[in-house]
């Protein structure tokens, strides 16, 4: 079945297309034949011959607004034009009127009728029993709202039990520390039952940025090794996860709003950094090797929980803190 592009769709094929990716790669990407996304460029590029998401949206919108206008019958039929008004100025709804008018064998519906009022017959509006907008709210209720944005992403209650008894390797979480001007971050993740980490500093904060450097830090990570992400819900990891699920490879989970213990091992885990970073120092002048060398340091560092084992140790090499310790006693 033909599935229209929506506006992240545009967005995404904007930002693939600055990185000089192919048309074949990025319908790929998107699940779309390659033609499509060729005909998509070429059909909504600017005038400058550069695709950008915003204005071609726009374009797309603009065609469906006039696609069916030589089709619509209020538009191009005076007559039916009259009687839909003179029953208007009647007090006649636009359900009844169209229920009579099908009784002489004039098909029209009711909707027709409204949509020709809103959009083109604004002064008839004073003629209809309930004169609330055409439209409900924007975006619905706030429960409605929230029941939405929940569908774009895997609550954390809906995380698998083993996570939580940190029995298995795999099972990571993310988030970000930032510099005292906040643009610029260190992006981490930490691996739960290990406590080994992967970091990376930005210099731009953006959702397809993060993106794409948590493609990267993960890209060095054996496959085994990678079960399930776990995020807070803040906008910089994006609005939905499916995409960067399938780049990844992972189940992403979101924890709640304003429960960080639910991350606790990253929250615990960047603490360790500031040690080398410190809360209101700026990160304009830190370099990727500065990172790395603080990382180095914590994956080599001896952990009491892990029975004085370094998650080197256990992520790497394979070592069991239990059975390490016992061996030593």
């Amino acid at each position: 079945m033909h599935k229209q592009f929506t506006k992240e769709d545009r967005k995404t094929i904007e930002y693939y297309l600055r990185c000089h990716w192919k048309y074949k790669r990025i319908g790929e990407l998107l699940e779309r034949p390659v033609g499509t996304i060729r005909r998509e460029v070429e059909r909504n590029r600017c005038s400058d011959g550069i695709y950008r998401y915003g204005e071609a949206h726009k374009k797309y919108l603009a065609r469906r607004k006039t696609a069916k206008q030589p089709q619509c019958k209020l538009p191009n039929d005076e007559g039916l034009r009259k009687k839909v008004e003179q029953g208007l100025r009647k007090l006649d709804s636009p359900e009844q009127i169209a229920g009579s008018l099908r009784r002489v064998g004039l098909v029209i519906s009711h909707e027709t009728i409204y949509q020709w009022i809103y959009g083109e017959r604004s002064d008839l509006q004073c003629f209809l029993r309930c004169q609330k907008g055409q439209w409900r709210r924007k975006r619905g209720t706030k429960k409605r709202e929230k029941k939405r944005r929940l569908q774009q992403f895997h609550p954390i209650a809906a995380r698998p039990a083993v996570v939580d008894t940190r029995e298995r390797l795999g099972d990571w979480e993310g988030d970000t520390v930032i510099g005292k001007n906040k643009k610029h971050r260190i992006l981490t993740y930490v691996e739960r039952k290990s406590g080994f980490a992967c970091a990376e500093v930005l210099h731009e904060v953006s959702a397809p940025l993060i993106q794409d450097a948590s493609v990267r830090l993960f890209t060095k990570i054996p496959r085994k090794k990678k079960k399930t992400l776990t995020f807070d819900r803040g906008l910089e990891f994006g609005g939905e996860d499916t995409l960067l699920e399938k780049r990844l490879h992972m189940d992403i989970f979101r924890a709640n709003p304003y429960h960080s213990w639910e991350r606790g091992t990253n929250e615990n885990w960047n603490g360790l950094l500031r040690q080398f970073f410190p809360k209101g120092s700026e990160f304009d002048t830190v370099t990727q090797k500065d990172v790395l060398d603080a990382v180095k340091n914590l994956n080599h560092r001896p952990r009491k929980r892990l029975r004085f084992l370094s998650p080197h140790q256990v992520f790497v090499l394979g070592l069991d803190p239990n059975s390490a310790f016992h061996a030593r006693m």
